[in-house]
């Protein structure tokens, strides 16, 4: 019997998208407004979902407590208030568009959970755009 497990949380980040082999004109044309080289920013809402079987002991599928307290450390304390161009390795050289930035989410989070956790994370950008990535 498997269940789904979700923990939202939230963060605020600036960035801008650039693709730096492309023309100024080009990354424009593509990027609009998100390309503005003063940067901008999203309040990003995340939500992280585990799914996995009832453990008999516990009763839970995962600790709450623990997947609140994984989330803050890796991904919080990482992007929160951080302009993701510049003050975070992951987006150095990687645009830091919804679908990475859900990626890179994913691959900090599945290195400190489980393989028997399904991991899903989606990801709002606003409240209309948002991505979800389950590692395949």
């Amino acid at each position: 019997m498997k269940v789904a497990v979700y923990r939202k949380e939230h963060f605020n980040a600036a960035h801008r998208l650039h693709n730096s082999n492309w023309s100024d004109e080009q990354n424009e044309r593509i990027f609009g407004k998100c390309n503005n080289p003063n940067f901008h920013g999203h309040n990003y809402e995340l939500i992280v979902k585990l799914i996995g079987e009832i453990d008999p002991e516990t009763g839970y599928v995962y600790d709450m407590k623990i997947l609140s307290d994984l989330i803050k450390e890796n991904i919080l304390n990482k992007f929160d208030h951080r302009n993701l161009n510049l003050d975070t390795d992951e987006f150095r050289n990687l645009n830091p568009t919804a679908e990475n930035i859900a990626v890179v989410i994913w691959n900090i989070l599945r290195k400190k959970i489980d393989l028997k956790h399904e991991l899903i994370i989606r990801l709002y950008e606003t409240e209309r755009n948002f991505v979800e990535y389950d590692g395949n």
